[in-house]
């Protein structure tokens, strides 16, 4: 672990410096911009975009007592998949780890599932003991839901580090902590399944404690990696062994939806022409691509559940496969590994088994995925489709769309990427992602570059480099 992880070193504040969280200016801004907030009024000062959207959701979608100061205690963890031990295992060596480098100077590592519950604390014992005065322990449950923006919490609702400081914090009496935490997430759902977090007492954190965040998130997640490509090869196999008898459109799927392989009809219902590799099986997950069936995605979930990991089991639904059709039955079959659904393999025009007891409203499915942007004070919501490409300018990002450049809530184009991959997107240059469904036509330099024109109206180009030319040319079948 010490030879993939590189050692973490938080540099102690000198005292009476800047180091003091609450006597920088900053901090004083940021301060009054959340008192100005809280109270329900416009903000015109710099708070960070992604602070700002957790604030958002801190007042107005959790309602989060500003006066709270202590963590409550968590829930039960009913519904957590069996097969996380292995990630947690490693996660808790990684966090003791840190936790010994970190105690000269009284800091705090702290490790959560993907609910926010602590699972262990490590470090500083006099800081632990400060902590627990705001039970910041195992048990307890940090999500942004129970406690407002914090370093744990506020990292399960974005891709990438994030950090926390003083009064940047939801709740008033955290203000004396600085954090900084980042989610290991599922690489096939995209949903958080732990996450590791430093806090530190009135005193700032070392600009090295992102980085080593980021080198420990991708650790854990190589293990959630190796899982993934396991349970894909599982599936694709289990859909070539039942392709030859099955009639009509018959793909598979891993359990976050994504397709896995597809017959020819499959691919040709679908519209994925320029997708052959399909037809053959995709185990890699940034390569699956997920299918536009509204309903979908609520159907699977159900039919996951009511497997329960039982090899054996089937159901159908009804499912409009295009916009305008009458809905089309779908059975699905479950594909179990140890006890536990890995994938679903999907006959379209097959009504058998049990069947999916959801009414018409429950077959739209939950809201769509939306992209959070920032425009003044405002929060933008953004349906993927709505964006035609995406640009960074160092570490902000600006989604390019019909209403205008919005920026992203979210970081750094990478972190972008990663939520927007199974929408279609892919990255065209180190500074550009772009929506492929949103290309209108390619054009070719005069020294044979390549260039995307998103908007034929407007000439509007996005600049295409050698190093992705050739996965962009035959995505796009040019």
């Amino acid at each position: 672990m010490t030879g993939r992880v590189p050692p973490l070193v938080i540099a102690p504040s000198r005292p009476g410096s800047a180091g003091s969280l609450m006597a920088t200016s900053s901090a004083k801004e940021v301060a009054r911009a959340w008192e100005d907030f809280a109270g329900g009024e416009n903000i015109e000062t710099g708070v960070r975009p992604e602070i700002l959207a957790s604030w958002y959701r801190c007042r107005d979608r959790y309602d989060v007592d500003r006066a709270l100061d202590v963590a409550p205690e968590a829930r039960g963890d009913e519904g957590r998949r069996s097969d996380t031990g292995v990630i947690f295992t490693a996660l808790g060596g990684l966090g003791a780890l840190a936790g010994q480098q970190v105690e000269r100077d009284g800091a705090v590592v702290t490790v959560t599932d993907g609910d926010g519950r602590v699972l262990g604390a490590w470090g500083d014992p006099t800081a632990q003991r400060r902590a627990e005065l705001h039970n910041l322990a195992p048990w307890s449950s940090w999500s942004e839901e129970c406690t407002g923006t914090n370093g744990m919490g506020t990292s399960l609702e974005v891709s990438g580090p994030v950090t926390v400081t003083g009064p940047e914090h939801w709740c008033e009496a955290f203000h004396q902590w600085a954090c900084a935490g980042t989610s290991i997430r599922d690489v096939v759902t995209g949903a958080p399944v732990a996450s590791i977090n430093i806090s530190r007492w009135n005193a700032s954190l070392s600009e090295r404690v992102p980085p080593w965040l980021t080198q420990a998130a991708a650790f854990v997640e190589q293990e959630i990696y190796r899982r993934a490509i396991y349970e894909a090869d599982k599936v694709v196999a289990e859909f070539t062994r039942k392709c030859a008898h099955a009639g009509g459109s018959f793909l598979a799927v891993d359990r976050g939806g994504n397709v896995l392989a597809a017959n020819a009809s499959a691919v040709a219902m679908l519209g994925l022409t320029g997708e052959a590799r399909i037809v053959t099986g995709v185990t890699e997950p940034a390569r699956r691509w997920t299918p536009d069936i509204t309903g979908l995605p609520e159907v699977l979930r159900w039919a996951k559940d009511r497997a329960r990991g039982s090899a054996e089991w089937s159901g159908h639904a009804r499912l409009p496969v295009r916009p305008g059709e009458e809905p089309t039955p779908v059975t699905m079959r479950s594909v179990v590994d140890a006890n536990h659904v890995v994938g679903m393999l999907c006959a379209f025009g097959v009504q058998e088994g049990e069947a999916y007891g959801g009414g018409a409203d429950d077959v739209v499915g939950p809201l769509p995925r939306c992209v959070i942007g920032m425009r003044n004070d405002r929060l933008v919501l953004l349906a993927p489709s709505e964006i035609r490409y995406a640009e960074a300018q160092r570490n902000i990002v600006w989604l390019v769309t019909e209403r205008g450049r919005i920026q992203a809530a979210t970081r750094g184009l990478d972190n972008v990427e990663r939520s927007l991959t199974s929408y279609g997107f892919r990255r065209a240059h180190r500074r550009f992602l772009v929506n492929l469904r949103r290309v209108a036509e390619v054009e070719r330099g005069i020294k044979g570059e390549l260039f995307l024109i998103m908007d034929s109206r407007t000439h509007e180009l996005v600049p295409v480099s050698r190093r992705h030319a050739p996965d962009l040319r035959r995505m796009l079948g040019v």
